[in-house]
């Protein structure tokens, strides 16, 4: 649902060399808090999703199925936010403001689904989701994904800018492109709602299906502690998810009309950011086992140096 876009030729002779980023530029003075708080988000998610990477990857009690999409996940969300954070804080410390971006939302779908498999018929989990399955879902994941960015780009490059080139945000995103557009847009709204609805609602519904099977799983759990223990990992669970596909929406699904800027950035940045950094202390880093690998992982590390 994002762009990359750093040259395009439009219509009426007119050649941009890039996007001029207003950003924060109408708030110079929240620039260099904004600049350190990103800064600081940025690297806790960089060293938390690059944890959970390497980890799974070494540890070989974690090549099970939910860290194989886990690590997919924080893949996912380092790519994320390096294709924002960088040119965002160049953005909020330099005088020349340029852009690029990307994303998926389906793997948290995935994910909810794995999570179903292994709570509600745990006897049966690995039978489920076998490695075959699971790469199929990934592979799913990553080419819808990557489809969808194409389209949206190829779609949004062909519309004429007519001199403009003032993106009122901090990167380039397909619902603020169009209002650059002096063609008729229709077209476009139209098919970035049908695709948003495929990538954020529906996915958010099979979550939502999924969590549901969850709690009736959980309640009957006989012991208090281990309904209580369930339902508090459940909840941090869904409240990532409401961050993360709750700001997507609102942002995908209003009206072009309804948009302001203003909101729209703040809700940028809990998608871009905050989820990222939320998703491997609620779904790894809390873990036993990742604890465990965690420690193995640095005992092997200091034994190798005294060595």
């Amino acid at each position: 649902m994002t762009i990359n876009i750093l040259a395009i030729t439009v219509s009426n002779d007119s050649t941009f060399s890039g996007f001029l980023l207003l950003g924060f530029s109408n708030r110079p003075q929240l620039e260099t808090p904004l600049f350190v708080l990103i800064l600081i988000v940025y690297f806790l998610s960089f060293l938390g999703n690059g944890t959970i990477i390497l980890l799974s990857w070494m540890d070989p009690r974690l090549h099970t199925p939910m860290y194989f999409f886990l690590s997919n996940l924080s893949f996912m969300d380092l790519c994320l936010t390096t294709c924002t954070v960088p040119q965002t804080l160049a953005n909020l410390q330099g005088r020349v403001k340029t852009i690029t971006y990307g994303g998926c939302c389906v793997l948290l779908a995935v994910m909810a689904y794995d999570r179903y498999a292994a709570v509600c018929r745990p006897l049966h989990y690995l039978a489920i989701v076998h490695p075959q399955l699971c790469l199929w879902l990934v592979l799913t994941a990553w080419f819808t994904g990557f489809g969808n960015s194409v389209l949206q780009t190829a779609l949004t490059m062909i519309l004429p800018l007519c001199g403009r080139n003032q993106l009122d945000h901090f990167f380039c995103e397909v619902p603020v492109m169009l209002k650059l557009s002096c063609a008729d847009t229709s077209f476009n709204q139209a098919e970035l709602f049908t695709v948003s609805v495929f990538f954020l609602v529906v996915p958010l519904s099979l979550i939502l299906l999924s969590y549901g099977h969850i709690t009736r799983a959980v309640l009957k759990i006989k012991s208090a502690q281990g309904r209580q223990k369930a339902f508090g990992t459940c909840g941090s669970h869904l409240m990532v998810v409401v961050i993360f596909f709750g700001t997507l929406i609102s942002m995908y699904l209003q009206p072009p009309s309804s948009y302001s800027q203003d909101v729209n950035k703040s809700i940028a940045l809990f998608y871009t950011l905050v989820t990222p950094l939320l998703n491997p202390l609620i779904y790894t880093l809390r873990n036993k086992e990742v604890k465990g690998a965690l420690r193995r992982l640095l005992r092997v590390t200091m034994d190798s140096r005294r060595s």
